[in-house]
């Protein structure tokens, strides 16, 4: 027996599963999880010794790699004065001015812990500006776990086969719409028959949480065009695509400018922090300025805040040479999983393999996957020492660590699967 297997039998003794999230027990591809002892560069090592290209990325922040020296050096000064306040600090403006100038659409913001806090609370404000109650999400996309947002989510709730949740009461259901991904009919019917009452579309622009999923052309201008129709509010949830599929996230690749937006922890270097935000007019809804009410105790502390000014200061000062060293990377990767006849899905760094006949468009494209291949794969990339998310449904990243010779060793990797 490991000592990972020692580590997750215990585990379970004190946690459901014996994790703190669900994805991480494996099961999907029939093996008990590593426990990792540190991480670096492109690299995660876990208890064993056992040394791993990391190609999940702490589920996407890690854009700069692991233990980034500069990031590390800011977070080791600032714990030197202490962990949190629970009061304002200089450094929550200047991070909030750092994203601003990043994604101009988020004239104010709000920090808090979670992308959860984040989309929640977006929703929130997106219903009391509009004084409506019903909001339209699509299948497969994933928003976190708040009640309203649990039905046919992505990511977890797809890999452990759960439709919903359970312990949600069915009226938090009927306020929430659900529409088809990339199927513009879907979203006209529903507007038909509830647009005066429907506050916001959440969408994540690329759908991550079911596999990458790409929209497909003219698809998030039309959405953009339908909430203005309706006097309905757009909310990009960026927490996987913000910063990641440029500076200034898919609203600046894809040149579609929402009301609002979420991003995730990259925003915090990785660490507990999140962010929503849009136009001034709609965000001085939040309380005190307005009676949508969001708190908490640790949101902007001092310590997630630090890292992630150091992180945004990185990619500001070398947004050219990062991005498009990022997308040349994931190319390599694209055409090696191609060679040998795997779907691939790819937007820059951000990119999913799908087991597959047929390419993955929507919800139901990806439903439709070999989870028991993709499970065979998984396992292979594994012993061979390459870390990819153990789900059919989740993303491959890919960050600035991943030298050349990182990604041109993975594609050899990759070229003799199946061998």
């Amino acid at each position: 027996m490991t000592k990972s297997d020692e580590l997750f039998k215990k585990a379970q003794n004190y946690m459901p599963g014996g994790v703190n999230s669900p994805v991480r027990a494996f099961r999907a591809v029939k093996k008990t999880p590593f426990f990792v002892k540190k991480a670096k560069g492109a690299y995660i090592f876990d208890v064993d010794g056992n040394k791993y290209i990391d190609y999940v990325c702490s589920w996407g922040p890690q854009i700069l790699g692991h233990a980034h020296p500069r990031v590390i050096e800011a977070v080791k000064k600032a714990c030197d004065n202490g962990l949190t306040y629970g009061a304002p600090t200089e450094k929550e403006t200047i991070l909030a001015e750092l994203i601003k100038k990043c994604a101009p659409s988020m004239e104010m913001i709000r920090l808090v812990n979670s992308g959860t806090e984040a989309t929640m609370s977006a929703i929130r404000v997106a219903r009391g500006f509009t004084k409506r109650d019903k909001i339209i999400k699509f299948t497969g996309c994933y928003h976190g776990h708040s009640d309203g947002l649990l039905m046919k989510a992505g990511s977890g709730l797809l890999t452990n086969s759960i439709p919903n949740s359970g312990g949600i009461p069915k009226d938090y259901a009927k306020y929430t719409l659900l529409a088809n991904y990339n199927d513009k009919n879907s979203v006209k019917e529903l507007m038909k028959l509830h647009g005066k009452d429907v506050a916001c579309i959440i969408v994540e622009p690329v759908a991550a949480n079911m596999g990458v999923v790409l929209p497909q052309y003219g698809f998030l201008e039309f959405l953009r065009k339908i909430t203005e129709e309706y006097g309905a509010l757009l909310i990009f949830d960026e927490v996987i695509t913000g910063f990641r599929l440029s500076l200034g996230g898919a609203q600046e690749y894809y040149n579609v400018i929402p009301d609002l937006t979420t991003f995730g922890k990259i925003a915090g270097g990785g660490m507990p922090l999140a962010v929503y935000g849009g136009k001034k007019e709609i965000m001085s809804k939040v309380a005190p300025l307005g009676n949508v009410y969001q708190a908490g105790t640790l949101s902007g502390n001092p310590i997630a805040t630090t890292a992630g000014i150091e992180t945004l200061k990185i990619l500001i000062e070398n947004k050219e040479e990062i991005y498009s060293e990022l997308d040349k990377k994931g190319a390599i990767l694209e055409e090696a999983y191609n060679k040998i006849g795997l779907k691939t899905n790819r937007v820059g760094s951000l990119m999913s393999v799908f087991f597959s006949e047929k390419p993955i468009n929507k919800y139901e494209d990806s439903l439709a996957c070999n989870v028991e291949k993709f499970a065979d794969y998984f396992n292979y990339m594994l012993n061979n020492g390459i870390y990819v998310a153990p789900s059919q449904f989740e993303a491959m990243f890919i960050s600035f660590a991943h030298t050349t010779d990182i990604i041109k060793h993975t594609a050899e990797i990759i070229s003799k699967y199946g061998n």
